[in-house]
């Protein structure tokens, strides 16, 4: 691993850290949510709003998980910083913005 990635590896194994705790929060919110007894159907309805807002949570979470473990693997691979569309390298300033980014800008915007 390039030496400049380092830090980029540390904040994305602390970003990764948190997400793991935010979504193991979250699914238990959810199952506890539907254990308490005596709720009116009013709770019910507010409880279904709001399982839909923290099911939206826990799969943007799901997914941020997910790019970072494979932004992870990537530097584990040695791949990590080229784009998977051209094999070019990934300008250190795009990586430190986006850690996650698999694509150079160009690459990126010939999908648009």
């Amino acid at each position: 691993m390039l030496p400049e990635y380092v830090a980029i590896k540390e904040k994305l194994e602390e970003r990764l850290a948190l997400l793991q705790g935010r979504v193991s929060e979250l699914e238990a919110h959810l199952r506890q949510a539907h254990l308490q007894p005596g709720r009116d159907f009013e709770d019910m309805a507010t409880d279904a709003e709001d399982d839909e807002v923290y099911q939206q949570l826990d799969d943007s979470g799901r997914q941020e998980v997910h790019e970072i473990l494979a932004a992870l693997a990537r530097m584990d691979a040695g791949t990590y910083g080229l784009c998977e569309r051209t094999g070019n390298r990934i300008p250190l300033r795009r990586l430190q913005a986006i850690p996650t980014a698999r694509f150079t800008v160009p690459a990126r915007d010939d999908d648009n």
